[in-house]
């Protein structure tokens, strides 16, 4: 198995992408830590993990939130000895299916999100994957 032994935090896991990396995460033996806004979609996946013999757990929290990632991090680091993958899906659930006629820039959502999940993600909780 490609990621036995392995602990990956997937960020975005209640999507149909995230579910799908979480799932082929745990079929290749990692232990899968599902992150994001919404429990039931997670919860899912992981019912879908545990019934094929695999190990998920799911962490309500807006990944947008440094603080939030940091204590997540903090927390998986803690509990699993390490964070082998970090895996980022949250750019995608807030546009999609939206058609571009109607698409609207409030603030600078969408600009944030994308950049935000390109450039400053993968510097949160960096710390604890040292």
């Amino acid at each position: 198995m490609l990621l036995e032994k392995k602990n990956a935090i997937i960020y975005g896991a209640g999507g149909g992408i995230g579910g799908g990396a979480a799932r082929t995460f745990a079929r290749e033996g990692a232990r899968v830590f599902l992150a994001g806004r919404t429990a039931e979609p997670m919860e899912a996946v992981a019912a879908d993990i545990w019934s094929a013999g695999g190990s998920a757990e799911v962490a309500v929290l807006d990944a947008t939130d440094e603080r939030a990632v940091d204590a997540h991090v903090e927390a998986v680091a803690g509990q699993a000895g390490s964070i082998d993958v970090s895996f980022n899906l949250i750019s995608r659930g807030d546009v999609q299916r939206t058609p571009l006629d109607v698409l609207r820039v409030e603030g600078g959502r969408i600009a944030e999100i994308t950049t935000f999940g390109a450039t400053l993600f993968p510097a949160f909780g960096l710390p604890a994957t040292r």
